[in-house]
């Protein structure tokens, strides 16, 4: 296994617009970051993920970008930006950038050309179809964010595709001049001094040959056709030309955002032999309470099932490539209300699904606001609601008669705009965010969760994980360490040891195996011997737990526990979301 800066690093992910606002304009911007660096180094984070600031007419919140050399005005300027990463750096910490190559806008200039004519030089920078001989689409694709995936167009009478909105048109990556213009685009970018990229749907670049038609059971007319357009016949071919020609040239790290990728295809993507990307994003596990692959479909999700995704992801990957531990980002429900309880054990909830991701294997991913424990937010109607693909599912679902209020219970659960409401600084006045009217209301329970409520209260959600990221960098096991899950079948405890050894090859030569030590010494030093327990209880009961079968040790010593007065024994009674991390010898 090779040791990484990003191996080691904690990510904490900012989403521009809702973090801080510097000139009351009422979004966040470049400015505000800056002046909240010192507190994300105070939290212990190195790498600083930055949510899309190109130009955009921000439809689907900067994911459609017209230009990706230029700021967005509500951003700031180019200078602001440098002055970013200037700070960014003085600290010792690195920035990634949200990378954006599966569509642009169709404000883009080259989809401005693209669609001027049939035979204009940029007309294969996209996708484009003449609709069938009945009138209708291409084929029957549905748009990730509802209707049609394609948009008439009556300038040329054809079709563009768009898996997303008819506002984010979808790059043509079989066309070699388009991909080298996006390698030109990253080149720039890096030698700029970014740190990396985090590549949005990355996997969905690649489409089947001849896009059919896409079967299955799907409401209405148009059908997922995401066999057809996720981990498409020439996605690795691309990516490996992508890190041949821009990636392998610069000491950096590059992470994932691939829909429908469980640990067989993942291995494809992040085998250290396979020069691609560095981690992809596990989704299997945030899709598991999706019905039929559709997140406004819930159903109930089961522990087991959620110990054993992690695990297979885990296992799998141990000594091939590497994972990402993230279960919020500004697409998904706030983890605490998802995953934990956001009410009566709303703190020690939020330190447990910490404690989780900051212990096993991989690197870990903070979402702006979850390391003081905001929640999902509850707002009254549907006027509340920014979010395009939270506006679309309403239309839909109350056109196909559903109630007002089961609809709103769903969006309540599910929408992007729980993630995206502003971050609580304090108790003021829209929670220190802005001086004017924010873009989107502020979540109610400001006043209670907050920054500065946080950072005085010594056992804050904020100071746990202070005291996690702290924990991580000084035990190199629970980086490198190996994984083992205990008790697989208990339907309320996670519980797993993180131990110091390499995975052995069988039968590997003495040469082999030297070398297998020798890497060992090296990353564990002395503490070769030291095993790491970890204790999750993921419900609001007090549940038992007897490892007297699993565990032999001697000697016991509690590293970090979300509750006071915590001792280990072999069996022992687990309370309500509780979370201990031990240290065995």
């Amino acid at each position: 296994m090779q040791k990484a800066w990003w191996k080691e690093g904690t990510v904490y992910q900012i989403y521009p617009r809702s973090f801080l606002d510097s000139n009351a304009d009422g979004n966040g911007d470049l400015k505000g970051i800056i002046q909240k660096l010192d507190y994300l180094q105070f939290l212990g984070v190195n790498i600083i993920w930055l949510c899309p600031v190109y130009k955009s007419p921000y439809y689907d919140n900067g994911y459609d970008i017209s230009d990706y050399y230029k700021i967005m005005d509500g951003f700031g300027t180019m200078d602001d930006w440098e002055e970013l990463l200037n700070e960014v750096h003085q600290r010792g910490m690195k920035l990634i950038m949200d990378l954006v190559v599966n569509h642009t806008s169709d404000e883009h200039p080259w989809f401005v050309a693209s669609r001027s004519s049939l035979d204009n030089p940029y007309r294969n920078y996209y996708i484009w179809r003449k609709g069938q001989d009945n009138g209708r689409e291409p084929n029957n694709w549905a748009s990730e964010f509802g209707g049609s995936a394609w948009e008439y167009d009556p300038i040329t009478g054809e079709y563009y595709l768009h898996l997303f909105s008819d506002r984010q048109p979808d790059l043509n990556w079989e066309n070699k001049a388009l991909r080298h213009d996006v390698y030109d685009m990253m080149t720039w970018w890096l030698k700029k001094g970014i740190d990396g990229f985090r590549m949005d749907v990355i996997n969905l670049i690649s489409k089947a040959e001849g896009l059919p038609d896409a079967s299955g059971a799907k409401e209405g007319p148009y059908q997922w056709g995401r066999d057809y357009y996720r981990n498409g016949p020439r996605l690795h071919y691309f990516l490996r030309e992508m890190h041949a020609k821009v990636l392998s040239k610069f000491d950096i790290m590059t992470v994932g955002e691939t829909p429908g990728v469980n640990c067989e295809k993942a291995e494809l993507l992040v085998g250290e032999d396979r020069h691609e990307l560095s981690m992809v994003f596990l989704f299997e596990l945030l899709e598991l309470d999706y019905g039929d692959g559709d997140k406004w479909k819930i159903v109930p999700w089961k522990l087991i099932d959620f110990k054993r995704i992690i695990s297979d992801w885990q296992d799998f990957l141990e000594g091939i490539g590497w994972n990402s531990l993230f279960l919020n980002n500004h697409d998904q429900p706030r983890a605490v209300s998802r995953f934990g309880d956001d009410h009566k054990f709303r703190v020690q909830s939020a330190k447990m699904l910490a404690t989780m991701l900051h212990t096993l294997q991989g690197t870990p991913y903070i979402y702006q606001g979850e390391e003081i424990g905001m929640t999902n937010v509850k707002f009254p109607d549907i006027s509340y609601y920014r979010d395009i693909d939270t506006l679309n599912f309403y239309k839909e679902a109350i056109a196909a008669g559903i109630k007002m209020e089961q609809v709103m219970d769903i969006i309540h659960a599910r929408s992007r705009d729980n993630a995206r409401t502003p971050m609580q600084w304090n108790n003021s006045e829209h929670a220190g965010f802005t001086a004017g009217k924010p873009w989107i209301n502020l979540n109610p329970n400001y006043p209670e969760v907050n920054v500065e409520e946080n950072l005085a209260n010594p056992d804050s959600v904020f100071h746990y994980y202070r005291q996690l990221i702290k924990l991580r960098k000084e035990k190199a096991v629970l980086i490198y360490g190996d994984y083992r899950l205990l008790c697989p079948n208990d339907e309320h405890l996670y519980v797993y040891l993180r131990v110091p050894k390499l995975r052995r090859v069988p039968g590997c030569g003495k040469k082999k195996l030297a070398e297998i030590q020798k890497a060992e010494k090296d990353i564990f030093g002395n503490n070769s011997e030291e095993k790491i327990l970890v204790i999750l209880n993921f419900s609001a009961e007090v549940k038992c737990l007897n490892l007297s079968e699993d565990i032999r040790y001697q000697e016991s010593q509690l590293l970090i526990s979300n509750y006071s007065s915590t001792n280990f024994a072999l069996e022992i009674e687990v309370r309500p979301f509780e979370a201990s991390v031990y240290s065995l010898s």
